[in-house]
């Protein structure tokens, strides 16, 4: 068998805090909750959960790697603001302003983009 993904991790200095920031912004629910762990998913049998860790050191650079969230056109304002309330923040990494995406931040600093809705992973 093949490996699959199982966690995407994210290091962070308030484990609980970001798992409810990331838990409300994706409508999952914090699955378990350790002092040095905290893990996310829509439920106990997804195949894919987000698994927070504890850091000491500081965010100083861009995300070599981000999540890219989506939702129906029609809805894409009013989720940017939903995210914004949750916490995050709008973020300048160099765009032109011509985008089809929004870059924001969550509550650490942690990059992600609103994207416009696709019908395939290619599209």
């Amino acid at each position: 068998m093949p490996v699959s993904l199982h966690h995407i991790v994210i290091d962070a200095h308030d484990l609980p805090g970001l798992a409810r920031f990331w838990a409300g912004a994706l409508g999952w629910r914090i699955l378990s909750e350790r002092e040095r762990e905290v893990v996310i998913g829509p439920d106990e049998s997804a195949p894919v959960g987000i698994c927070f860790m504890p850091v000491t050191d500081r965010k100083a650079v861009k995300n070599r790697l981000h999540l890219d969230l989506t939702c129906g056109a029609q809805d894409r304002e009013s989720e940017i603001e939903r995210l914004l309330a949750l916490g995050a923040r709008r973020a300048d990494v160099g765009q032109s302003g011509e985008e089809s995406w929004t870059v924001l931040t969550d509550p650490e600093g942690n990059e992600f983009c609103v994207v416009r809705p696709k019908a395939t992973l290619t599209g």
